[in-house]
């Protein structure tokens, strides 16, 4: 099977009914290539590894089987064992594996910040993404209690292994420059997201 990001997303509507999970790996997606491209590197391989990332989550929603059993079906299906590696990674804690490539530091940086900015956006009476402002996210990363899914501690920290993996592509960034990145990333795909105002 072809690595691509069509095979990608053909696994993911196999095994995921949920919207805003779906939505999920999307927001990801976009961020990974956005990233890719400022980097020089794969920009579709990047893209495919974000889709990929939680296509098991509806199936195995607990961190004893995800992304552990979800590895196994993209093994099965054969998948490159670099993405497998790469979609086992984003869970260091629970699958043993730690990133050791650009794209896998990538990867548990980007995850869970973009749920961040999603219930940002959605707590806008525009509910539109293209409003949501840096100061905005800076606000409501201060506040424990909303997305509190959202390990700060684990961003900040993903975040700062990312920017030192990077090396001089990303040299001098910090966390707010990483979340801006992304949001921009996100803000580009509004409509696929259902964040462009539609909700409000």
């Amino acid at each position: 099977m072809p690595d691509t990001r069509q095979n990608a997303w053909e696994l993911v509507t196999e095994f995921t009914t949920n919207p805003n999970l779906v939505k999920h790996m999307w927001a990801v997606e976009a961020a990974m290539r956005a990233y890719a491209h400022k980097l020089g590197q794969d920009q579709d391989r990047w893209a495919t590894i974000g889709l990929l990332h939680d296509f098991d989550w509806e199936i195995h929603p607990t961190l004893d089987e995800h992304p552990i059993k979800g590895a196994e079906i993209l093994a099965q299906r054969g998948w490159h064992p670099s993405i497998v590696r790469s979609v086992l990674s984003h869970y260091p804690a629970g699958t043993g594996v730690h990133p050791n490539e650009l794209v896998e530091f990538a990867l548990l940086a980007c995850d869970e910040i973009t749920g961040l900015i999603t219930a940002t956006a959605l707590v806008r009476p525009t509910k539109d993404i293209r409003d949501v402002q840096l100061k905005s996210i800076k606000s409501k990363w201060k506040d424990r209690a909303f997305a509190a899914g959202v390990i700060r501690e684990e961003v900040a920290e993903a975040t700062t292994a990312f920017v030192a993996a990077a090396g001089p592509g990303l040299a001098g960034w910090d966390l707010w420059q990483h979340i801006a990145f992304v949001l921009e990333a996100m803000q580009g795909i509004a409509g696929e997201l259902e964040l462009d105002g539609r909700l409000a």
